[in-house]
């Protein structure tokens, strides 16, 4: 495993007042902020805030084998005192990256997981960003999902269908009165205007090994026609932006802890069947796929996960390397965290 080092500037912030379908299948075609190297487009509001930098630390970043040289990784942490402040800086954030990618390309390649990450979106569909985000230009996919029915209480496409894709949006309507005057009058709601056809949820009437088959295929399609980037340095695809969580034990996607899986470095999708981690039969993306993403973010709330997040960003002497530490970006790598995620580092 090649590993590389990275240099983590922390800033501290501290602020007094909150921050306040159908579904395409594949096979058929305060704040307290510690922030690390800055977007150069902007990235995290921090109007208002009082700022004091402390001394630089040193980090090891864990990239997958026979996926690219180790190289300096850019990397950025955030800790926010609630949940509620985390969310809306994920909105802006996500917003930003959607407007920066929008103007570059007529696609925005999103990744999504599983968990409470959904729950944390649900600011992008609220003002401001409900109705200045250019939705149309968006593809969704999943990092990994569960083998069942889309409409099972276990499917990954279910949760985020019911937490964010089908959330109604506010959004005003301009009507021209008699008088020949622009009125805003009667606000309706519409659920969030991403294309059907950009919604990749894998073919659930297939096994295991065909779903990830099947889902490989279409990415390899998306590249192909130019909707999906292909990494210079990898030569796997590069996702735009993926939004992952961790779970209590460190696992991302489907990759757990002493898992083969985590050591797969020629896919792009595969399959396992013996998931630690209900339900057992899953795809998941790879490690080379994850890490060549252009950023990469990882949304991680709650005490129960403090363990894993100090194993990767603090002094933890495990010698066993959690798959959460084996997640970079192309780009950059952004932590967000609430304080009882981060209350071990």
């Amino acid at each position: 495993m090649a590993s590389a080092s990275a240099s983590l500037t922390i800033t501290t912030t501290l602020r007094s007042s909150s921050v306040r379908r159908t579904a395409f299948y594949c096979g058929h075609h305060r704040t307290r902020s510690i922030v690390l190297n800055r977007l150069g487009f902007g990235g995290v509001s921090l109007i208002g805030a009082n700022t004091k930098r402390f001394d630089s630390l040193k980090a090891t970043a864990f990239s997958m084998a026979g996926t690219a040289a180790a190289s300096e990784k850019k990397k950025r942490v955030e800790v926010f005192d609630t949940e509620e402040d985390l969310a809306a800086s994920l909105a802006k954030y996500t917003a930003d990256l959607s407007d920066k990618f929008g103007k570059e390309r007529s696609s925005f390649t999103v990744v999504l997981s599983g968990g409470s990450l959904i729950k944390s979106l649900r600011k992008l569909v609220e003002p401001p960003y409900s109705d200045s985000i250019e939705w149309g230009k968006w593809h969704i996919f999943w990092v990994d999902e569960r083998v069942v029915p889309k409409d099972h209480v276990d499917s990954n496409y279910k949760l985020a269908y019911d937490g964010f894709l089908s959330k109604g949006m506010f959004v005003p309507r301009l009507y021209r009165c008699n008088a020949g005057y622009l009125l805003n009058f009667l606000p309706i709601f519409e659920q969030v205007p991403i294309p059907p056809g950009n919604v990749y949820a894998i073919n659930d009437a297939l096994s295991p090994e065909g779903a990830a088959e099947d889902y490989e295929t279409c990415l390899k399609h998306l590249v192909a026609n130019n909707i999906l980037a292909t990494s210079s340095a990898t030569g796997f695809p590069k996702f735009d932006l993926m939004l992952l969580g961790m779970g209590p034990d460190g696992h991302v996607a489907s990759l757990f802890p002493g898992h083969d899986l985590c050591k797969e470095n020629k896919k792009w999708v595969t399959f396992i069947k013996d998931s630690p981690k209900p339900p057992p039969e899953r795809i998941t993306f790879t490690f080379p796929v994850i890490n060549s993403a252009a950023y990469n973010a990882l949304v991680v709330c709650g005490a129960g996960k403090a363990g894993p997040v100090q194993a990767a960003l603090g002094n933890s002497q495990n010698a066993n390397v959690l798959p959460v530490q084996m997640v970079s970006a192309e780009e950059e790598l952004t932590w967000f965290l609430d304080k009882e995620a981060a209350s071990k580092l």
